[in-house]
């Protein structure tokens, strides 16, 4: 005996697989931006990092808080494209790479930059989106 999945349950599937499929491009195409640079302090995570913490905020009012957008939007600006976009995975090996190859000063304030900036750009996207819609 199978089970059907329901149609919004796929629905919400594809609207990750989409969102998902488009962050990774995204996330794809700042790396190529910045892979000429060849510099030691990985930048291109940082950037996505960042960027995708300040819109994680801003979609967070628009789409929970407010509920301008449908909640699939949830499904495939959220979780699938902002999910794919930012990544700790990468975040992860970048920072222990520098640490393992004696660059431990640019690895601790690669870690910091990341998690203050992050933070910073999520709490500040919230503010300035709730005061503005």
């Amino acid at each position: 005996m199978t089970s059907a999945v329901p149609a919004t349950s796929l629905i919400l599937w594809l609207a990750v697989a989409l969102g998902g499929a488009l962050g990774a491009l995204a996330r794809y195409s700042v790396s190529i931006a910045w892979m000429p640079a060849q510099l030691k302090f990985p930048v291109a995570t940082l950037t996505v990092n960042v960027l995708g913490s300040f819109l994680m905020g801003v979609f967070y009012v628009v789409i929970v808080e407010k509920a301008m957008l449908a909640p699939v939007w949830r499904h495939v600006i959220m979780i699938g494209f902002l999910g794919a976009f930012t990544t700790f995975s990468t975040f992860s090996i970048e920072s222990l790479h520098l640490w393992q190859s004696g660059h431990w000063q640019i690895a601790i304030s690669y870690v910091v930059a990341n998690v203050v900036l992050s933070i910073s750009a999520v709490v500040v996207a919230i503010v300035l989106t709730e005061k503005l819609v």
